[in-house]
């Protein structure tokens, strides 16, 4: 069977799109298929995987890993995903998007910037995470999946992030997504970030909504305060509202599209 696919990314964190809307293409999107299509030399090449399936008045984003894992949500991926139903489906802003997380809802600026409504996030105990036998103290927070956010002097301290880096299997049963992060001025950081499925990415929507949530604690910043976070792929603005909501705005772009039959 060969079938539709789009390539898009979001700062650089890269996914192929399978538009899916009635499941008679891919019904349960096997891990194995995933891991073709997202390898980068076999494959056409990415993160993760968007499968678009339609339920009801509302689109599904089912998500998955690049090693075929299901996850919970994908910040990046989320605008990805509205990027295209924009496109290709007809689709206008706000924009309602149904995702294993909830619904997250999505606007378009004039910049021709995406604006995520990615929900409360939930502050947990502290942690620790470990790379090449040096242990950092982190933050776990969870913004639909889990985060562990680790303040450090230089982003050099996460190594390679070829492997995951070590952590408390105890608080993390299922993974979690490692984020280290410098600061490079007032509300302005900076991070790297090994994500669970995947090893390290340009970019972790998800994971920089964490950093700006562990970033805001500490420096005791009033709600509506908005960050910049560097990314290894750009650069993602998010803002902590008075009502407890966490808004990320950034780019989502789609680069090609085509016929697979992996």
């Amino acid at each position: 069977m060969t079938y539709r696919f789009l390539k898009g990314h979001g700062t650089e964190n890269d996914f192929v799109l399978l538009p899916d809307p009635d499941r008679s293409v891919h019904g349960d999107l096997s891990a194995e298929r995933v891991r073709a299509l997202c390898d980068r030399r076999a494959g056409i090449g990415g993160d993760g995987v968007l499968r678009a399936v339609r339920q009801g008045d509302r689109w599904f984003m089912d998500y998955r890993n690049s090693d075929g894992s299901v996850s919970e949500m994908c910040g990046n991926g989320v605008r990805v995903f509205a990027r295209y139903l924009l496109d290709h489906e007809g689709a206008a802003t706000p924009l309602e998007i149904d995702t294993r997380d909830g619904i997250k809802t999505v606007t378009l600026g004039d910049d021709d910037r995406l604006t995520v409504d990615m929900g409360s996030p939930v502050v947990l105990d502290r942690t620790s995470v470990s790379v090449d036998g040096v242990s950092h103290e982190a933050l776990h927070v969870s913004m639909g999946n889990p985060h562990a956010v680790a303040f450090v002097d230089s982003l050099d301290e996460a190594g390679s992030l070829l492997t995951e880096p070590g952590h408390d299997r105890a608080v993390y049963p299922d993974g979690v997504n490692v984020e280290f992060v410098v600061r490079r001025g007032a509300h302005h950081v900076a991070m790297r970030v090994h994500e669970r499925g995947s090893g390290e990415t340009r970019s972790c929507g998800t994971g920089a909504c964490a950093v700006m949530v562990a970033t805001a604690l500490a420096d005791e910043a009033p709600r509506d305060t908005a960050y910049l976070v560097d990314v290894p792929g750009g650069r993602l603005e998010i803002t902590w509202t008075a009502d407890d909501r966490i808004l990320m705005t950034g780019p989502a772009v789609l680069v090609a599209e085509g016929t697979s039959d992996l």
